[in-house]
């Protein structure tokens, strides 16, 4: 529908924002469910799949992601705990690297808001340290959540 808008808030934080013509219950199942979130969280380009992807939705509950790159085997994971759960408006949750490739970790609260059956859903993550921030605004991040939204526009409108 649109294009993702990333940018700087606070001293340790981006948001990030994306709408998408479809009702929040279909956004925030595609970001709770495994089969659907393996069928759109993949970065850029067609290398990548989500051999692990497992998601205890429940407040202390944890999810573990791993990515594995079929043109080289690399993989990268990513697990963390969740903090709050308020289905369909909000996701609050831990995120770590198992290789990190800013320093420390990060919180991302993820929110749902629908008008007219339009969902916005801005994304804050709040890292451990303004120098973890700045770097991952210099990575292209914007490219590869980009193209996962994209993937996830594609599946909420199939």
């Amino acid at each position: 529908m649109n294009d993702l808008k990333i940018e700087a808030e606070g001293e340790r934080s981006i948001r990030m924002l994306r709408t998408f013509r479809a009702r929040r219950t279909a956004v925030f199942a595609a970001y709770t469910k495994p089969e659907l979130v393996r069928r759109w969280m993949l970065g850029p380009g067609n290398d990548w799949t989500m051999p692990i992807c497992d998601i205890d939705l429940r407040v202390g509950g944890t999810y573990r992601y791993v990515w594995r790159n079929a043109a080289d085997g690399a993989e990268m994971g990513l697990g963390g705990e969740f903090v709050e759960i308020d289905p369909p408006r909000r996701l609050v949750a831990t995120e770590r690297f198992d290789e990190s490739w800013y320093p420390g970790g990060a919180v991302v609260s993820t929110e749902f808001v629908e008008v007219a059956g339009v969902t916005t859903l801005t994304q804050r993550v709040t890292y451990d340290s303004g120098g973890a921030r700045d770097g991952v605004l210099r990575s292209p991040r914007e490219s590869g959540v980009g193209a996962g939204f994209d993937r996830l526009e594609a599946l909420l409108e199939g």
